[in-house]
């Protein structure tokens, strides 16, 4: 799943590509924007905030998209024998959006989330959020408030929730974890200073440090199949430990999460930990 970093450095490609020019032609392929043509505006940036793209449009018009799961945008220069701009996206009907310049197209693929809105009532689909670890707004005091603000809640899902801070994912939300031997499960209640401000101080870093980077990396071992400590490494030997890296699941029954973690560096989930203190009573 793309997360800050992901959505900040494919922000700053479409910037680089589309800002400051003007559009000749646009196409999204989603009922409610089926009629919309932007052609002969400027397109004049390319904001991230958080995991939210923000294309602004001259005329006051900010085309707003998400990448969700599976989401991305796409850059190509225009082919040469005018063909249609949409070859070599891939498959046309995962194409949701085509905006295209004099010399480039950016194709809009697999969005959960298209939409057209007033650049004025941007706040309505990002003022939710929190301060945003790649953004101008970064605010690590604030973030670490909205981070404590319920004290029972699980640290991997205070860290998920994008109101309490904007740009971390399940990739970073376990990774954090590990780099804080703190259970994933562990209510953010329980966490004494100064780690919360330890762990934003972390996140903060991880997300600096890779936001130019196609290749994300939380070790520093030049191994490729080390780049990250714990997820997606399920029975895989811990790279602190060597203890094999189990998974476990947050969030409600209906919709589970899964998140990584190493069961000798990190303390176990709560059914774990409860089975292991009935056994040792018996």
């Amino acid at each position: 799943m793309p997360e800050g970093d992901t959505v900040w450095r494919t922000a700053h490609a479409l910037h680089s590509a589309l800002a400051g020019q003007v559009l000749t032609r646009t196409d999204f392929r989603v009922p409610r924007l089926a009629t919309v043509d932007l052609s002969g505006r400027t397109l004049l940036d390319v904001t991230p905030r958080g995991k939210h793209l923000l294309m602004r449009v001259e005329g006051g018009l900010t085309v707003h998209s998400h990448l969700g799961m599976e989401g991305a945008w796409r850059v190509k220069g225009n082919p040469a024998d005018n063909s249609s701009p949409a070859r070599g996206f891939g498959p046309a009907h995962q194409i949701r959006a085509l905006l295209v310049t004099g010399e480039r197209t950016a194709a809009g693929i697999r969005l959960p989330v298209l939409e057209l809105l007033r650049t004025a009532e941007e706040f309505s689909v990002v003022g939710h959020l929190g301060p945003d670890l790649l953004g101008p707004d970064w605010d690590a005091a604030e973030a670490e408030r909205r981070l404590l603000h319920d004290p029972a809640r699980p640290l991997v899902e205070a860290l998920l929730d994008q109101r309490n801070l904007a740009g971390i994912g399940n990739v970073y939300a376990a990774e954090l974890c590990f780099l804080a031997r703190t259970s994933p499960w562990t209510p953010v209640g329980s966490l004494t200073p100064p780690l919360p401000a330890r762990l934003l101080r972390a996140a903060k870093r991880l997300l600096e440090a890779n936001k130019d980077s196609v290749r994300r990396r939380t070790t520093n071992s030049p191994r490729p199949d080390r780049n990250l400590a714990v997820y997606g490494r399920e029975n895989r030997p811990c790279l602190r430990c060597g203890t094999p890296i189990r998974t476990g699941s947050h969030g409600p029954p209906e919709r589970p999460r899964t998140v990584w973690y190493c069961p000798h560096c990190q303390p176990p989930p709560p059914a774990e930990a409860d089975s292991a203190g009935s056994r040792s009573t018996n």
